[in-house]
């Protein structure tokens, strides 16, 4: 039987809570693969999954699962490996689970290793970690986590198991964001678009709440209103660029300190580890908010088109619909629909080490040719 904590994380994931308690009834596998958005409750169910692995044979097992329940864990048998910046470091994969896998565990039967974002793993890494996959000790039990599994190679992937992990419901979202310090001071029209923009990512909800969150929301506003005026000779879209790369910056701090941190503490780090390290996340961190910013211009494209074809009902922004509104006079539903396709385009053009300044001046600069042509024609 699953545990109580195993349950409440997998609350709103049937499936997951189906494999996942199956698999301690008939015995857990050597590796799984736990799959699906960010927010989705992965980390909490793979925490207590872990849990009830490391407590089966221990001498006390209750105790072996508060132990292993508690985050940071201080079980010696539960190894959490989580990327210090925008990538795992191979000496860490190597030390802190590869060679650390060949030892016994310290107290029961059972040694869990965990690897958060596994997709951050360099190629080095899993093809290091590939043997570990093929031919592990009994007592060791990997669980690799990933809102991104294309990023895994197909060797490591094929030897994990399965669990997949849904979008959480709107209603989840909202319930969860009304209960959190996240959404202090935030209208409940605004908690419900943040919950119907994150598609189902409870961390995406959460940060639209934020302050970097409102600002790129509103930043996307302008521009695309701007667009709508046809008065580009500011360049707007710079704003989303500024917006992204302090974000990129204040995330470079960040995880130097943390990596400076760690060095002093006796974690072998040279110099260059930690500068490249640092610059890694920041550069992660600032693709992600350039990504966010997109995304979020694609889903007001979005609500442009259904609020000029009369579906309101369906509207994410539930928050901005006298903005809305006053742009959709101006806008027409087939022009907002090719829109959020060319957003999609830049997005997946970004991937290809394209210009990001002039990418975003060449769709903005086209949305508003087209919404001239359109208006033309009218």
């Amino acid at each position: 039987m699953g545990s109580a904590a195993l349950e409440e994380a997998t609350e709103h994931q049937g499936r997951a809570r189906v494999a996942l308690t199956a698999a301690l009834a008939a015995g857990p596998s050597h590796a799984y693969l736990f799959r699906g958005p960010r927010g989705a409750g992965r980390r909490a169910a793979a925490r207590a999954f872990a849990a009830e692995i490391v407590a089966a044979g221990a001498a006390d097992p209750d105790d072996a699962r508060r132990r292993a329940l508690l985050d940071p864990s201080p079980h010696p048998d539960l190894v959490w490996l989580a990327p210090r910046g925008a990538q795992h470091m191979v000496d860490e994969v190597r030390e802190r689970v590869i060679r650390a896998a060949a030892y016994r565990p310290f107290e029961g039967e059972h040694r869990v290793f965990v690897i958060d974002a596994a997709e951050a793993m360099r190629d080095e890494s899993q093809n290091a970690l590939l043997k570990t996959l093929e031919e592990p000790p009994a007592y060791v039990h990997l669980i690799l986590l990933s809102s991104e599994p294309e990023g895994l190679l197909e060797t490591i992937a094929s030897r994990c198991q399965p669990v997949d992990f849904a979008p959480l419901p709107v209603a989840v979202l909202e319930a969860q964001l009304v209960a959190a310090e996240e959404a202090a001071g935030a209208s409940p029209e605004e908690i419900a678009a943040a919950a119907r923009l994150a598609a189902g990512d409870l961390e995406r909800a959460r940060l639209l709440l934020s302050p970097t969150g409102r600002e790129l929301r509103g930043v996307i506003e302008s521009t695309l209103a701007a667009v709508l005026a046809d008065e580009l000779s500011g360049t707007p879209w710079a704003r989303l660029l500024a917006r992204a790369t302090a974000a990129g910056e204040e995330e470079e701090a960040a995880a130097r300190e943390v990596l400076e941190e760690e060095s002093q503490a006796g974690l072998r780090r040279t110099a260059k580890d930690i500068a490249d390290g640092a610059k890694r996340a920041g550069r992660r961190r600032r693709t992600e908010i350039l990504d966010l910013g997109l995304e979020l211009c694609a889903l007001w494209l979005r609500d442009l088109a259904a609020l000029a074809a009369g579906a309101e009902e369906v509207v994410f922004g539930r928050d901005r619909l006298d903005v809305l509104r006053s742009q959709t006079a101006a806008a027409d539903p087939a022009w907002a629909r090719a829109g959020a396709a060319a957003v999609q385009d830049t997005r997946r053009g970004l991937d290809l080490n394209v210009s990001e300044e002039l990418a975003l001046e060449a769709l903005f600069y086209k949305l508003a040719r087209t919404t001239q042509r359109v208006s033309s024609q009218k």
